[in-house]
């Protein structure tokens, strides 16, 4: 449990932890050597950072805390998909998930312990949102499923989405710094554009990312082609409609150069009709983009029913015959609750 009293040691930039360790007489290079036992070794014990000296150990031990993330709990899928589920140091829970396919390494982690929407089709979104993550929680996550695909897959990460539990952008600043720590060559030193953050559609802060000529990839969870569709499943909608989304996003890509991928879950009978199809590939024409059809996971207490694989190439087909790029995505851990939108801290333990 947190120290109110103590300064958590992370939670400082490097001039700030300079500052600090001069104002206990220590010398300024320890900054350095302390900044990368925290980020780049992800040492979060003191005692273990051996270059320091013992009394200055023992300084760090008494003045200062890290917060520690303890996996709870952890589940591996016939496809080789691993959920993690994590206890945060006020015994919150949220989940992580790691995607291995092909040659790529993803970890899918979370922004918020619970979530700040109520999408219908999203188990996650039936919880309630009990805090935003902090930016070194988020870290943490990257860094355990790391190690767990070079443990298990013998090989790194090669990507990151911001798609588990919780809205990214109503975390907005948390997010940006976990991001900043992930790419730095003192941190993980991951590209941004392997780092993919995924939004329900949170307009002024999509603008903000355009403002910030961002360098990460941007996804928004669409899920329907129209206003009236749309807010029925999403209420976001109701105050980011499409309209204004599409303006956001027109901003977004002409300040960042990037292309955003629509996420469109493929929904029995509501939204997979030729004339969503139609709809969609308007919408998808305003600015530069890409479409992830992406197969519905059935969730406790759920309304919906996946659509047909063959209904979902057909829309695909009709996507791609109105000049839209469009692929399918199939569900990766459906067995043990980690696919898309499953995450609702159902895991087993270990």
């Amino acid at each position: 449990m947190q120290d109110s009293l103590k300064k958590n040691l992370r939670h400082f930039t490097l001039s700030d932890l300079t500052d600090e360790l001069k104002s206990i007489g220590e010398p300024s290079f320890r900054a350095k050597q302390i900044w990368q036992w925290l980020w780049e070794k992800h040492e979060l014990n003191t005692q273990n950072m051996n270059n320091l000296p013992k009394p200055l150990r023992e300084k760090l031990e008494a003045k200062f805390q890290i917060y520690r993330m303890e996996l709870s709990e952890q589940q591996v899928s016939t496809d080789g998909t691993i959920k993690a589920g994590f206890k945060l140091f006020d015994d919150k829970l949220v989940e992580g998930v790691l995607i291995p396919k092909d040659n790529r390494m993803t970890a899918c982690i979370s922004s918020q312990v619970g979530c700040s929407l109520d999408c219908r089709f999203c188990a996650t979104a039936k919880l309630p949102r009990m805090r935003n993550l902090h930016f070194d929680e988020i870290f943490d996550q990257v860094a355990y499923l790391n190690k767990t695909a070079q443990q298990y897959y013998q090989q790194p990460l090669t990507n990151i989405v911001y798609m588990g539990m919780g809205e990214p952008l109503l975390n907005y600043r948390q997010v940006m710094e976990s991001i900043d720590r992930i790419t730095s060559p003192t941190g993980l030193g991951m590209s941004p554009k392997r780092i993919t953050v995924s939004t329900a559609g949170i307009a002024k802060m999509i603008a903000k990312l355009a403002d910030d000529k961002v360098k990460f990839r941007l996804a928004l969870s669409l899920h329907a082609p129209n206003d009236e569709k749309r807010s029925k499943i999403m209420s976001i909608n109701d105050t980011n409609n499409i309209s204004v989304l599409k303006n956001a996003l027109n901003s977004f890509t002409d300040a960042t150069g990037s292309r955003v991928t629509l996420e469109y879950v493929m929904l029995k009978d509501y939204n997979d009709t030729d004339t969503d199809a139609d709809e969609l590939a308007d919408f998808a024409r305003s600015f530069a983009s890409k479409i992830n059809l992406i197969e519905y996971n059935l969730i406790e207490g759920g309304e919906f029913d996946k659509s047909s694989r063959n209904r979902m190439y057909a829309f695909k087909n009709r996507l791609e015959q109105l000049g839209v790029i469009a692929n399918i995505r199939k569900s990766r851990g459906e067995d043990i609750d980690a696919a898309c939108g499953q995450l609702a801290n159902k895991s087993k333990e270990v």
